[in-house]
């Protein structure tokens, strides 16, 4: 077998990783040299141009027998660290399956699925979603596996953190909101679920494949409530949403959808996306943001007004 050349790192993604810390600057300084031993180490060869998501290196493969994969190389932190135990769990049932892993630096060697075409390109919101949707339901019907994060850990400390967050936005119809929002999330955690969620299940995450014709890639997995799974979702395709005729309208619609398709109960699901909104917003107001992203003051807006009925 011929040795592979050297990997170049795409300039998007290093410049990505090099806006972070000394940690993340190290990682993308190595990852030329990491990219090689695995190559070395997996007996793979390149077959085409890296690609990249926004914090991965992914790199089309040949194996051994000739058949395609890619390499996929991230660094490891908490949300990711479970990737390898969420796809084992899944088998290939609706994602993609895991053909190899180093669990010290998280390399995964992946079955290969057609990323010229995720299922954002099915023009049909309505058969975009009917297909995530069914896929949702195939994946959250497996238990977590054992060491994943947890969704009450997760909420619990959201709620403990919302208080002191809250004062920082400018607006005090969006603190009201994101009390709101904490209130619906507290009578949720004595239950939290213990379902093997995704984290970030919309259509730009699902590939078409050869052995099914949509597969599941890039989960960031943890144990808890498929309701905890629904946002991301309900807020793809937004430019869609703002030109419907009425945008709240469109969010129960597809919250609706999603619901009967995992057969949730639907207050609790509400409750649970409302928690999404809560970390998102918690997140923006750690970046420094002052004000709520209009896409998350939508739905939450919608799904307050339809839990109070």
């Amino acid at each position: 077998m011929n040795t592979p050349g050297p990997v170049d790192v795409p300039v998007a993604l290093a410049a990505s990783y090099r806006a972070h810390g000394a940690a993340e600057r190290h990682w993308i300084r190595e990852l030329p040299s990491l990219a090689s031993e695995f190559l070395d180490r997996w007996s793979l060869l390149p077959d085409g141009p890296a690609a990249h998501g926004m914090a991965s290196l992914v790199l089309p493969v040949r194996r051994p027998d000739g058949s395609p994969a890619v390499l996929r190389l991230q660094q490891v932190r908490p949300e990711t660290a479970g990737v390898a135990a969420g796809l084992r769990a899944w088998r290939g049932d609706g994602a993609v399956l895991l053909l190899d892993h180093h669990p010290d630096s998280g390399t995964q060697l992946l079955e290969r699925l057609d990323a010229s075409r995720p299922l954002g390109t099915v023009t049909d919101d309505d058969t975009a979603l009917r297909l995530l949707a069914a896929l949702m339901a195939r994946l959250t019907a497996t238990p977590a596996p054992p060491g994943l994060r947890r969704l009450d850990g997760i909420a619990a400390a959201m709620l403990d953190e919302a208080p002191r967050a809250t004062p920082a936005l400018r607006d005090p119809d969006e603190r009201r909101l994101l009390r709101d929002c904490a209130a619906a999330v507290a009578p949720l955690l004595d239950e939290p679920g213990d379902r093997l969620l995704h984290w970030d299940l919309h259509d730009g995450n699902v590939l078409a494949g050869e052995r099914e014709p949509w597969l599941v890639i890039d989960p960031e997995p943890l144990s808890g409530d498929p309701g905890f799974e629904l946002l991301p979702a309900i807020d793809q395709r937004w430019d869609t949403v703002l030109a419907s005729a009425d945008a709240g309208r469109t969010v129960l619609r597809r919250f609706d959808l999603l619901t009967e398709t995992l057969d949730l109960d639907r207050p609790r699901a509400a409750g649970w996306t409302l928690a999404r909104v809560l970390q998102n917003a918690l997140w923006d107001i750690e970046d420094g943001r002052t004000t709520l992203e209009p896409t998350q003051t939508a739905i939450a807006t919608a799904l307050l007004r339809h839990r109070r009925g």
